[in-house]
């Protein structure tokens, strides 16, 4: 077994990427990225519940999911799928906007999968099944043993079998011929995220609690424990060649593996604020793309990596300091400026401008897509329906809403919200 050690080189090869870029336009946190390497096309999934398509700087926006975007695999060159917190996937194909919609889980599917054929497609979901569909989208049914989330998922390199990863603690293998599962290992604590070469020589997985490790993927053997004191895990993004294994954590940090001998050959700081939820190689693996709770896409040429600082963000509401702001308006930034402006205008967030909200009418901006739900709602926006929304929660103030679950439980804190809001989202008087 070998035991990380933090001994950092240089990687040599030519300067692909014009040094580091930015990719933006998303309108929230970015959660997914999936880079097709024959075209180097770039898709982003975000929280302001659509996906980002990239050649050059200039987005292509699909929209079709009804909440956030949590997971994108690319088919082939024309042919995405892509998985959300409404609960359902999409088949996009890229003559169109209109993407065949894949229903059946119960949670929302974390992460999407693509067989090696592109005949299959596996989706992981937190309803704890794992869903197996054709490349046309048919449902052909679920895997069901694990005790909780599921949080990724990679098919063997054959195709006949799968692995998963759960909020259970559980790493499993599953073959699709008979449905059964064997577990390989218990990590103790839930593993989010792991990367599986097309060799199948290996499998890394990262968790919850740091754990970061490499093992046999027939007996589970350790061959390699790259855990630091960092915490969680939430990403992994394998290099075209294979050489090369990124890992993000919650507190900013990418290292960058040597896949042969498994050491670090970079760790760096990528971001100062919050964590790195999503990992991508581009440019044939000469440019690593990460992204988190900011929206933008970070592009690095290996070659600048070692020399990388980051510099502060640009302010995003929800990320100020709390102790900067007054209670109703810290209410505001830690349940609804994720999704919402105060301010008039269009914008990319995933919910609709509060703007002139008292006296309005739910369901009612333009250029807002809404579930049918509040459409049919017929609830007026006052003191006293804000106060029943985050009393009750949105899920029992107005079931059937694409709002997230979240209450405020105190009332004072209630009345705070609503008095920071009254003020806020006044129309200025001419």
């Amino acid at each position: 077994m070998i035991r990380a050690a933090l001994l950092f080189c240089v990687v040599a090869g030519p300067l692909a990427a014009e040094g580091f870029q930015t990719l933006k336009g998303h309108g929230g946190p970015i959660m997914d990225i999936a880079v097709h390497g024959p075209s180097d096309q770039i898709a982003s999934a975000s929280f302001d519940n659509s996906v980002g398509l990239w050649q050059g700087g200039v987005p292509r926006w699909l929209e079709a999911h009804d909440a956030a975007v949590m997971s994108a695999a690319w088919i082939d060159e024309r042919r995405l799928v892509t998985g959300g917190d409404d609960f359902s996937l999409r088949l996009w194909d890229l003559g169109s906007d209109r993407p065949l919609r894949m229903d059946g889980h119960a949670g929302k599917v974390a992460s999407v999968a693509v067989s090696p054929s592109g005949a299959r497609i596996a989706s992981a979901s937190w309803d704890g099944r794992i869903g197996l569909w054709t490349r046309g989208g048919v449902l052909q049914g679920y895997l069901e043993d694990h005790d909780g989330a599921v949080n990724d998922v990679a098919f063997t390199p054959d195709g006949a079998g799968l692995y998963s990863v759960s909020a259970d603690g559980t790493l499993r293998h599953w073959s699709l011929a008979t449905g059964d599962a064997r577990v390989i290992l218990s990590n103790g604590f839930g593993i989010n995220t792991l990367a599986l070469p097309v060799s199948g020589n290996w499998l890394a997985f990262g968790a919850v609690d740091g754990v970061t490790k490499v093992i046999d993927p027939v007996s589970g053997a350790v061959l390699a424990d790259m855990t630091l004191d960092r915490r969680p895990i939430l990403a992994m993004a394998l290099n075209p060649d294979e050489t090369r294994l990124a890992v993000g954590d919650g507190d900013g940090f990418i290292m960058v593996l040597d896949t042969a001998t498994w050491r670090v050959v970079h760790d760096f700081r990528a971001a100062l604020r919050g964590p790195i939820w999503a990992l991508g190689w581009a440019e044939g693996g000469e440019a690593l793309l990460a992204a988190g709770i900011e929206d933008v896409i970070y592009s690095w040429p290996l070659t600048g990596l070692d020399a990388f600082e980051p510099d502060a963000p640009e302010e995003q509401s929800f990320l100020r300091d709390p102790d900067s702001m007054g209670n109703g308006e810290r209410q505001f930034m830690r349940k609804c400026s994720i999704c919402h402006e105060v301010t008039p205008g269009p914008s990319r967030r995933a919910g609709p401008s509060l703007h002139a909200l008292f006296g309005r009418p739910a369901a009612s901006v333009p250029g807002y897509t809404y579930s049918q739900t509040l459409l049919d709602s017929g609830i007026i926006w006052s003191e006293e329906t804000i106060d029943g929304l985050f009393d009750l929660g949105p899920e029992h103030y107005i079931p059937g809403s694409k709002m997230p679950m979240q209450r405020i439980v105190e009332r004072s804190d209630r009345a705070d919200l609503i008095d920071y809001l009254k003020r806020a989202t006044r129309p200025e008087e001419n």
